[in-house]
């Protein structure tokens, strides 16, 4: 008896039917059946199916005489499952690699409940992916079961079926069907999740939701949409028969009309000529199912009166909306004409050559090379006067006790840049803000860069979408001094960036704390996150694929390289900063995560702390690799990719053939060098040596004093990392990528 039955059904979805297969067979979870369902298909889906299952065992097809449609078809499927658990998933979907066995981990976790809720994507189909925007909903459900009245919030997500797996024992126990018409989805899953004694929930992303340009029932306009009424009459019938579930009835009576209003709402779901009736039909069924004494507020009140009244209704709320951005308008105008009068008044009085502006990432606090400048002005000039811009209040609850900031776009804000003689920032600074004669911009850069970066994107379509190279070139000219941590760093910097800064070689700010600390082991880090202090410590840091459009690109099964490493090893893994909103930790992070598989450090803000903490690293083109090599500790390069990464992208250099240590290719690669021992040895270290002696060449633990003392205080510092020579041939430095 297999663990699950996948039931898929199958109608016009020729074009999508093999990547839903290929991704159900794909699992590395095999213990499965799936049974295909041809709901008389009139494309090639019957002998796509055929194909399947001759070719592999576990696929049932089941060709059905007449058209049923999806709720039925699925009907079909149900009695031919053998499986512990009811998986449906819709033939134009997929699941995500690793999902099948990720549910099957918790549902041993959580002893079989009778459903467990998952976490799925939207991806579109023009390249976006967005995930639920209710994951949290899962995340917050905790590590045990429960039921829907001791977590009602299960009831908001999304009332589909594909995002849950259904113990098929509770199933054909309690007779759950499937209705015919749209919306088959409502009368199954209500029923479903209230009467379910034991429900699980797994903050995965399991499934890929397809939106489809064009055949989605959804999407497709048609009466078809009236069949949402019969099908929420089949819920409230059901709660009827079961008093137990008399209660809910509140609920289920405000949630059919905030429904039923939402397909009234969508321009493409009725037939104009329709609308008015389907109001009719919903008004009629608020007001036969509206429970003795219960009070309607909010947006169902509508359903009170009569259709020209909610006509009314949506326009004075679209009148309301419309005057409330035009008003907001007015008033942004008015603002930014107040802040840069207040400015141009500052601007009228002399520079405070003690007053330093800085900024890191983008105003989200005291991080990176700005921070380590920020701390070492501190002890060196305390004279200085610093102040941080920050994104919002919030931002500044995150810095240090005592620490002075203003708000980006503030009226404060204007004063402090107006009056700064130094800024300090290691991305730009707005366009908007004017640059004074004498004031002095350090740009720190946030890495050594491998990557194709600036002036050198123009010929990389992808990996510019979205960015202005010429408007970031003009606020690019108001560097004074650009900080380098090898001839390599400036001489890219210098090419990247044709403007009129000068290049000071100083090393990375950032940096000072793993030269100096080098032989720590990152103790609070391991504290903090339970890591036993024997354990050797492996960080997984990849960076994000501009040939994806969501940038996200599974390298690794993340739970098959932790095992793989073995008995005292903890394996952390840190996201690139731009993935780390996305989906890419619902594939599978966040769960790995809370079941202590891994640990997820994406959201540390101090890099260094993660870095310190690790005796080795796993990357493959990230930068965080030239900052690693401070510490002198083994590398392990993933290159699986190498060629598709280099075309796309662009790098100023092959770092294969320059590696920071051993170079592996696959994920068996890397696991056996692990395995091995020999991501520690000789050669290692010699490749290793290689590297630092070349990208790390001006990092001598003194680059934040050596920016404060020549640059901001204007003082001689003899011992500089090295002297200004005569630049090499770029040939000579730098290898770009064809």
């Amino acid at each position: 008896m297999p663990r699950f039955s996948v039931i898929v059904p199958c109608f016009k979805v020729q074009g999508f039917l093999r990547e839903c297969l290929d991704s159900v067979l794909g699992q590395s979870y095999a213990d499965l059946e799936v049974i295909a369902v041809d709901d008389r298909s009139p494309d090639g889906c019957g002998a796509i199916l055929d194909e399947y299952a001759e070719r592999d065992s576990r696929v049932t097809v089941l060709h059905l005489p007449e058209n049923v449609g999806l709720g039925r078809a699925r009907n079909a499927g149900m009695p031919h499952a053998t499986g512990d658990y009811l998986l449906f998933l819709d033939s134009d979907d997929t699941l995500t690699p690793g999902a099948l066995k990720a549910v099957a981990d918790r549902l041993d976790e959580t002893a079989d409940p009778d459903v467990l809720v998952f976490d799925y994507a939207r991806t579109y189909w023009w390249g976006g992916t967005r995930r639920n925007v209710l994951a949290h909903v899962l995340a917050e459900a905790g590590p045990g079961t429960f039921t829907a009245a001791a977590r009602p919030e299960i009831l908001d997500l999304l009332m589909v079926v594909w995002n849950k797996v259904y113990r098929r024992d509770f199933v054909t126990a309690h007779g759950f069907a499937f209705p015919p018409g749209y919306y088959e989805d409502t009368p199954w899953t209500f029923p479903v999740l209230l009467s379910a004694g034991r429900i699980a929930a797994l903050d995965r992303i399991c499934v890929n939701y397809r939106q489809r340009r064009q055949g989605n029932i959804l999407s497709t306009t048609s009466r078809k949409h009236f069949d949402v009424h019969d099908q929420y009459e089949r819920v409230f019938a059901f709660v009827e028969a079961h008093p137990e579930l008399w209660v809910w009835r509140p609920y289920l009576h405000r949630k059919m009309g905030e429904h039923c209003l939402d397909i009234l709402s969508k321009p493409d779901r009725l037939p104009p000529a329709d609308k008015a009736e389907f109001f009719r039909r919903t008004a009629e069924l608020f007001r036969a199912h509206r429970p003795e004494g219960a009070g309607v507020t909010g947006e169902t009140a509508v359903l009170t009166g009569t259709y020209p009244a909610y006509l009314v209704r949506r326009q004075a709320a679209r009148a309301a909306r419309e005057a409330r951005r035009r008003a907001g308008r007015v008033r942004g105008a008015a603002a930014v004409r107040a802040r840069r009068g207040w400015t141009a008044l500052h601007a009228r009085r002399p520079l405070d050559p003690d007053l330093v502006v800085y900024s890191a990432s983008s105003h989200r606090g005291m991080l990176g090379d700005p921070a380590a400048v920020y701390r070492a002005a501190e002890e060196i000039a305390p004279r200085l006067r610093g102040v941080w811009v920050v994104r919002n209040e919030e931002t500044a609850a995150g810095l240090p006790e005592g620490t002075e900031y203003v708000v980006v776009g503030s009226r404060r804000y204007g004063e402090v840049t107006a009056r700064a003689t130094f800024f300090v920032n290691d991305v730009n600074w707005p366009g908007d803000m004017a640059k004074r004669p004498g004031a002095v911009h350090i740009h720190t850069h946030q890495c050594t860069p491998l990557k194709y970066v600036g002036a050198d994107l123009l010929d990389r379509p992808g990996a510019r979408l979205g960015f202005d190279v010429p408007r970031m070139l003009r606020r690019a000219d108001r560097w004074d001094h650009s900080l380098a941590a090898s001839r390599y760093a400036e001489l890219v910097w210098e090419r990247a960036y044709p403007c009129h800064f000068a290049s000071a070689r100083t090393g990375s700010p950032r940096n000072d704390v793993l030269v100096r600390s080098g032989a720590l082991r990152g103790a609070d880090f391991r504290l903090r996150h339970g890591i036993p202090a024997d354990h050797t410590v492996v960080l997984y840091a990849p960076t994000r694929r501009d040939y994806r459009r969501s940038g996200q690109v599974d390298r690794l099964d993340l739970a098959r390289l932790a095992a793989g490493l073995g008995a005292g090893h903890t394996l952390v893994v840190r996201l690139h900063p731009t993935l780390a909103a996305g989906p890419a930790r619902g594939t599978g992070l966040a769960e790995l995560a809370r079941r202590g598989v891994v640990v997820d450090a994406t959201d540390e803000p101090d890099l260094a702390e993660v870095l310190l903490a690790a005796d080795a690293l796993v990357t493959d083109y990230s930068s965080v690799m030239f900052d690693y090599a401070n510490l002198d500790r083994p590398i392990v390069l993933l290159a699986d990719d190498r060629a598709t990464f280099a075309a796309s992208r662009g790098t100023y250099v092959d770092v294969t053939a320059e590696p920071p240590g051993h170079v592996a290719y696959t994920e068996r690669d890397v696991i056996r060098l692990f395995a091995s021992g020999s991501w520690r040895d000789a050669d290692g270290a010699r490749l290793r040596a290689a590297f630092r002696a070349r990208f790390c060449e001006y990092e001598d633990g003194r680059a934040a004093e050596r920016v404060v003392r020549t640059l901001l205080l204007g003082e001689p510092m003899p011992d500089a990392p090295a002297a200004r020579v005569p630049r090499p041939a770029m040939g000579d430095v730098l290898t770009p990528s064809s």
